[in-house]
């Protein structure tokens, strides 16, 4: 069975928008469960690299699969059990006859919304998530990245919630289970938090959800740059699979999406009209957030034994290319830019570490086109939503297929 993006899978991916955490606690602002998925898989990455400085290629390879598969299977299960809470959901887990059961049920709700990825990724997610023994490396960095983009929204609302009795018991839940994980490299540092460059970077990548897009626009669901990111990089492992993109090739595009918006850090996010209204100003936002990412960001991780951290973010930021949206492969130690189509024809291979840019670009503006079309749907009126789905619609009516993907067949579906 062949891999054909639907829009239900779409759908899915984006309804954690909608799903509040940590909702009978006290908290400083909304926090949702695909904002807390873009932290987690931003922690594994860090973790992956690390855990992987030591492996020859087809090891690095396996395990980036593994992370990043499992981490959309354990998304894709949150979902369907979103009511509930965890500790009822810990003593489930703990009796295998009855989590089979739970499981079961929930395979059985994600059926006809996955297995459009095809019958060897739903085989996987099956065996995945019927097996909940976190005794892999990529299950151990999944975990350790969960506890850690957990963690990291417990102290945002812990001193909104002092008289809370349960806090304390959390907390120590927090760090006990991070600190079993310590003898992962990376994990440590997380536990440092701010004292340690990594740490820092981390945690400061989680700030992407107080970054709301279309901030001048109201809508239902509000989203945060680090939810969109989290998106974004979802469609483009899907889309990566659906045109057969080697492993190197579909996990840098999954990890470019994660990063594409990592500047806004440092500019928030600035509406298209604003930097399309003259070339000289986004000439001028471009220059701005490369060298605050450099001063901020990628020198203390170069100067801090994170070389190799720093120059994959690079990569992905397409530092050497002039853009994160831009085909590209590695050759002789340096990024080589390149179309789209010659990427697909000539460099759809492991050894020279492509990534697409253009089917990038695509994902980006799907998920801003569901986030529009989305809110209309909820019953916003607004000229602004509904003239950016106009445009998305026309640009891929005149150019329906992008990267391989039937992109203009897709947006059809929207009624």
């Amino acid at each position: 069975m062949y891999t054909i993006i639907r829009k239900s899978l779409l759908e899915l991916v984006f309804s954690g928008s909608f799903m509040k955490r940590w909702n009978d606690k006290l908290r400083p602002m909304e926090l949702v469960e695909v904002d807390k998925q873009g932290h987690k898989m931003i922690t594994a990455w860090l973790l992956f690299m690390l855990s992987s400085r030591n492996l020859s290629l087809d090891e690095r390879l396996r395990l980036g699969d593994e992370i990043v598969e499992g981490g959309l299977f354990d998304y894709f299960y949150r979902l369907v059990i979103t009511d509930i809470k965890p500790p009822v959901f810990y003593q489930i887990k703990a009796n295998p006859a009855d989590y089979r059961k739970l499981t079961s049920w929930v395979l059985d709700q994600l059926r006809p919304r996955v297995t459009s990825l095809g019958e060897e990724t739903w085989e996987r997610m099956t065996r995945h998530l019927m097996n909940p023994v976190d005794d892999t490396p990529a299950r151990r960095i999944l975990l350790a990245a969960h506890l850690f983009a957990s963690y990291s929204e417990f102290k945002l609302l812990k001193t909104l919630n002092r008289a809370d009795d349960e806090m304390a018991e959390i907390e120590k839940s927090f760090v006990d289970r991070l600190r079993g994980l310590e003898d992962l490299p990376g994990v440590t540092d997380l536990l440092a938090g701010s004292e340690s460059v990594l740490g820092r970077f981390a945690g400061i990548c989680g700030h992407l959800r107080f970054q709301k897009r279309w901030s001048q626009t109201p809508r239902i669901p509000e989203t945060s740059v680090l939810g969109h990111v989290f998106v974004v990089a979802a469609f483009a492992w899907f889309f990566s699979l659906e045109v057969g993109a080697c492993r190197a090739r579909r996990q840098n595009n999954f990890f470019s999406g994660l990063f594409h918006d990592l500047p806004e850090l440092l500019t928030r996010d600035i509406i298209s009209p604003v930097k399309l209204s003259a070339p000289e100003i986004a000439d001028l936002i471009k220059a701005y957030e490369n060298r605050e990412l450099q001063r901020l960001v990628m020198d203390p991780l170069r100067t801090n034994g994170f070389a190799d951290v720093a120059g994959r973010l690079g990569y992905y930021l397409g530092q050497e290319t002039g853009s994160e949206f831009t085909a590209a492969v590695v050759e002789n130690g340096h990024a080589r830019a390149m179309s789209s189509t010659e990427l697909s024809r000539d460099c759809n291979r492991d050894e020279l570490d492509p990534k697409d840019g253009e089917l990038l670009k695509m994902c980006d503006k799907l998920a801003a086109f569901i986030e529009a079309y989305t809110a209309l749907r909820t019953g916003i009126t607004s000229d602004q939503l509904t003239q950016a789905c106009w445009r998305i619609r026309q640009q891929f009516h005149e150019d329906p297929v992008v990267a391989g993907v039937h992109i203009g067949a897709l947006l059809a579906d929207f009624a």
